[in-house]
């Protein structure tokens, strides 16, 4: 052979390697790392992870994830039958490692109706797994995937009719954390979004069958945090210290609506966009988080004080449950945010009695002069209700839980009349409790002048399950003079 043909074909040989090379590595398929050891995934339940992974190499991770259908709490009183990944919604939180192989094991438990599967977005599969998964009741299907790519990604059933499927609570959020891992955090949190399509409106009681009218033009009664209302409030809020730093790992479950995810009174100085693992933007108010996506996000705890979590689509949270709260303590920092310096009096620029009688005008109130009715001053009550008080203690007078109070058979109205017509004209601010529950708000007072005071709580005092004498004008005078 001559020299020409031997360098031709070491030419040919060497090309042939770089190219398999170069579509090895562009297909992400390239990894000189071994599978070493087997491991047990650790799963938890939202707002709560796994540990960090502090190994240097990839191992098979073996998950066990039980599909159930059980009936559960969505709101006070409502209950709802959820289709879930491990009995709760969202479904377990899943942390493994770039590199790994998962050997994925999903069994349905035998007392369900429907057959399930699961396509987790991670997955570089047919249907993401769901073609490998389809699990009757009381079956279990055994499928393995490498981890390619690292990330958040959203994981969700796929069986027909995939909507209702997610719709009734069946996804949950895969963390591939890379590599070289994620930067250290004090505190991290799992929180998912999603929406609830119930045949009754928000707060209907009782249990509350599924509507695909509500869900197909997508006009949900609930839009909710980790799969109910309140879930993330009061004694559920998550909690950090001033000081530290936090990582949300955000998703959302949809089915329909995108969220746009803010936290009152914080500014997130780093956000990995639409779940990826580079930091995209810094110093951000909200972001936006697609249906079948994810987010994170990072803040450090500057101040003291309860910060609210919400859909800035704003009526989603005080209207349908998009609400939580971290709530941090530590030491006031008066060099970042001062807390009320003064409260003074303030009459505007015009009289005040002229801003009571255009209340009063458009309220279409009675005259002042005419001794009313019980009637009378349910019929004009209920009108003022509507355009004062109902935003907060909403139409059915069941308020927001651990936000506003209820009106609804509530023992701090109905105890004594003189308070509550303080509580009209003067406001209220700090904790109080009510039917046994604190809340800790603010009520400004109000700009109604003694008609519309005694109009609206003779209504409150004698709806939504109340009954009680009325509330007269004179008896608002005498408070409004002490």
């Amino acid at each position: 052979m001559s020299n020409f043909s031997k360098i031709l074909k070491t030419f040919l040989l060497l090309s042939l390697v770089i190219l398999i090379s170069v579509t090895l590595i562009r297909c992400n398929r390239f990894d000189s790392t071994e599978i070493e050891g087997v491991e047990d995934a650790v799963l938890t339940d939202a707002p709560y992870l796994p540990a960090p992974i502090t190994r240097t190499h990839p191992t098979k991770v073996i998950v066990n994830l039980e599909t159930q259908e059980v009936v559960k709490r969505l709101a006070d009183g409502v209950e709802y039958v959820f289709w879930t990944f491990g009995g709760s919604v969202p479904g377990k939180f899943i942390r493994v490692r770039e590199g790994d192989l998962i050997e994925f094991h999903l069994h349905n438990d035998p007392t369900s109706k429907m057959p399930h599967n699961i396509d987790l977005h991670a997955v570089t599969g047919p249907g993401g797994g769901a073609a490998s998964s389809f699990t009757a009741p009381g079956h279990s299907s055994t499928f393995s995937f490498k981890a390619l790519n690292p990330g958040l990604f959203m994981y969700h059933c796929a069986t027909a009719p995939v909507g209702m499927h997610i719709a009734n609570g069946m996804y949950g959020l895969i963390l591939v954390e890379p590599k070289e891992g994620l930067p250290k955090v004090d505190k991290e949190y799992y929180i998912m979004q999603s929406e609830f399509y119930t045949e009754g409106n928000y707060g209907a009681p009782g249990l509350q069958p599924f509507s695909q009218v509500k869900a197909v033009d997508e006009n949900p009664p609930y839009v909710v945090f980790n799969g109910s209302v309140g879930s993330l409030v009061g004694d559920n809020a998550i909690t950090a210290n001033v000081g530290e730093t936090v990582r949300l790992y955000i998703g959302n479950g949809g089915p329909n609506l995108v969220s746009s995810f803010h936290v009152i009174g914080e500014i997130f100085n780093k956000v990995y966009g639409e779940g990826g693992t580079n930091v995209n933007q810094n110093n951000v108010q909200t972001t936006l988080i697609p249906a079948g996506g994810s987010s994170i996000v990072e803040f450090k705890c500057e101040v003291p004080g309860t910060f609210i979590l919400v859909d800035h689509s704003i009526f989603r949270a005080f209207n349908k449950g998009a609400l939580g709260m971290l709530k941090v303590s530590g030491e006031v920092q008066t060099d970042i945010y001062s807390g009320k310096q003064k409260d003074e009096v303030y009459l505007g620029n015009g009289n005040p009695s002229d801003a009571m009688l255009k209340a009063n005008l458009l309220n279409g109130a009675p005259d002042p002069n005419k001794k009313m009715s019980r009637e009378e001053l349910l019929a004009f009550g209920k009108t003022v209700f509507s355009s004062t008080c109902q935003a907060c203690h909403q139409a059915d007078g069941k308020g927001l839980p651990n936000v506003f109070p209820p009106l609804a058979q509530s023992d701090y109205l109905l105890k004594n009349k003189e308070r509550a017509i303080a509580t009209v004209i003067k406001g209220l601010q700090g904790e109080v409790i009510v039917n046994g529950t604190k809340y800790n708000n603010v009520m400004p007072p109000q700009v109604l002048d003694d008609v519309q005071v005694a109009a609206v709580l003779t209504y409150v005092r004698n709806s939504f399950g109340n009954k009680t004498d009325i509330v007269t004008p004179q008896e608002v005078a005498k408070v409004r003079g002490k």
